[in-house]
Formats: C-alpha cells, sequence, structure tokens
C-alpha cells in the first residue's frame, strides 16, 4: 500500500468559519479511526474545543504558543512525536504555527517549517491542517501559505495549490540574514574541545548577570556548548560565540566557517543506531526560538531565551 501525506492549508476568515472547518475536519478524521491532535494557539484552542464536545476525549488538544514556542521544536516535538505514539494508525493533526502576533524575528523560521514538513512527512500516513487568519496576517505570509502547502482550502473549495515548490528549495528562500550583533554584545571565542569548559562558564555568568532564572540557565548552557561543539566537530574549529539581551529575552549568537548543508537538522532525530546529530534537536527543545542563516562563508545560529528578571 502507498502511503500519502496530505498537508493542506485553510484560509479562514473569523471564528465561525474557523470552528466550522476544522471542527469537521476533527469530527471527520475521529469518525475514520485516526489519532487526531489538534495543536493551535489557546485563542483558537478554547473555542474549538469548546464546539468538539461530542469528539472531545478522542482528541489530544495542545496549545501552539507553548508546545510550538520555537517553530523549530514543532516537527521532532510535535508532529513527529504525536505520530511516534500512535505506530499503525493514520494520524490527523491540526498544526497552526503561524498567527498574526507572531514576531518579524519568528517569521522565517516559521516559514521555514511549513516548508519542511512536507519533505519531513513524505510518504508517512498523515494529514497535516494548517489555517492561516486572512484577516489576521499579512499578504507575504498568505502568500507563502500557497507556497508551502500543495493544496489551499479556500471558501471556493479545495485545490491544488499553483504556487507550491519543491519543500528543500522554498524554505532556502527564507535563510535569511540575521539582524546584526549589538556592538553591546559580550563575544568569547574557541576552537578546541579543551574550551568548551570555557564556553559553558561565560554562559552561565552571562546569564546569570543578565537575569536569567537559574532553572533556565542549564538551558542557555546546554544548548551553547552544543552549538561550540558540533562547531569543533564538524568545522575547522573557530568559532565565536556572541551573547547579549533584548527585553525579556537572552540571545547567544554561534558562528563559525562551517558549511550547513543538511536542511533538516534539527527537525529529525536519526536512528538510535547512528551516533551523533541530535545536538540541534536539542537545542530546538531547549530554547524559545532558533534561527539559522547559511552564509557563503560558514553558518550563524543564533537562540532566544525569554524569561529575564529585570
Amino acid at each position: 500500500m502507498t502511503l500519502t501525506f496530505d498537508h493542506p492549508a485553510l484560509l479562514y476568515n473569523g471564528l465561525d468559519e474557523y470552528t466550522s472547518v476544522v471542527g469537521a475536519y476533527v469530527r471527520s478524521a475521529v469518525t475514520s479511526g485516526d489519532a487526531v491532535m489538534v495543536a493551535v494557539p489557546e485563542v483558537n484552542l478554547t473555542p474549538l474545543r469548546d464546539t468538539l464536545t461530542d469528539v472531545r476525549a478522542e482528541v489530544v488538544f495542545a496549545d501552539m504558543t507553548v508546545a510550538g514556542r520555537n517553530p523549530g521544536h514543532i516537527i521532532p516535538g510535535v508532529l513527529l512525536a504525536f505520530a511516534a505514539r500512535h505506530p499503525g494508525r493514520h494520524v490527523s493533526i491540526v498544526g497552526e504555527p503561524i498567527w498574526p502576533s507572531r514576531s518579524a524575528i519568528e517569521y522565517p523560521a516559521c516559514a521555514t517549517h511549513e516548508a519542511l514538513i512536507n519533505a519531513v512527512f513524505a510518504g508517512r500516513d498523515a494529514s497535516i491542517l494548517c489555517p492561516y487568519d486572512v484577516t489576521g496576517l499579512g499578504q507575504d505570509a498568505l502568500a507563502d501559505a500557497w507556497r508551502t502547502h500543495p493544496v489551499m482550502i479556500t471558501r471556493e473549495g479545495r485545490r491544488p495549490s499553483p504556487s507550491y515548490a519543491d519543500p528543500i528549495e522554498t524554505a532556502d528562500r527564507f535563510n535569511q540574514p540575521l539582524p546584526a550583533v549589538p556592538p553591546e554584545a559580550d563575544i568569547f571565542p574557541y576552537a578546541t574541545a579543551q574550551d568548551l569548559s570555557r564556553v559553558r562558564a561565560f554562559v552561565a555568568d552571562r546569564a546569570r548577570k543578565a537575569g536569567l532564572p537559574e532553572r533556565r540557565i542549564d538551558d542557555a548552557v546546554t544548548a551553547v556548548n552544543e552549538l561550540a561543539e558540533n562547531s569543533i566537530a564538524h568545522t575547522d574549529g573557530a568559532g565565536s560565540i556572541a551573547l547579549w539581551s533584548e527585553a525579556d529575552c537572552l540571545i547567544v549568537q554561534a558562528d563559525d566557517h562551517g558549511i550547513f548543508t543538511d536542511p533538516l537538522a534539527g527537525r529529525v532525530l536519526p536512528p538510535l543506531n547512528v551516533p551523533g546529530g541530535r545536538g540541534l534537536v536539542l537545542v530546538n527543545h531547549l530554547c524559545d526560538l532558533v534561527r539559522v542563516h547559511r552564509r557563503p562563508d560558514g553558518t550563524s545560529i543564533r537562540v532566544h531565551l525569554h524569561g529575564l528578571q529585570l
């Protein structure tokens, strides 16, 4: 049997249309015996859950503003994790990773996620419906929805997207330069494995001084150590860490001269018998946002951790 993956985008206008169309999708999936998850922002989650009282017990609900706060975590930590809990069953998921209050710095990671779903789930027995708010989102985001989804659902019905393109090439459209590192950032260079302990100490010290809670300092230290360790293992070894704070957020950027070649790195766990390949998945799990920029002369990876106590 050939397994097919269905990845439509729903362009919805208003809450009534949202709950009607998404509710019908969920009920149909439950009736078909699918494993069903709804992962959408809380503003839509509560009214949708309230309209699904007849099938609510058969559905897993998740607030995407929490579970998907980092778009890079959604594929491994939400979608694939749910599918793995239901081997042998068709899974139907409502996933809404892009909403109007997503920031401009988050958006390229969101659009990259939407494109790469098609590569990760190709050949899997799954359906993922992605709602898009046509009144709250800008025209660029709606145009990207047509590029990243093979099928679109509008008021006129369901039809193939004429703008859909190869998911890897589409994801590469969002390989956008990061904002400049501010001049006040603390910089720490590294070159060998012997430098890693000093990298960890540097991050812990600066994160504590910036006001990051103790429970999150370990997250910052572990994430940055993984980035530096990857640089040392897979490049000429020379790299640097830049660290600063903005509003309630600690930001760390790792720069090296390695060429980032695997677009799915950090999205898919390798088989258990394959060593390595899990570092960026862990970084995506620990951080509130991860942005990757592949430069002509190397790679920049910037991570955000919220919660500074100012």
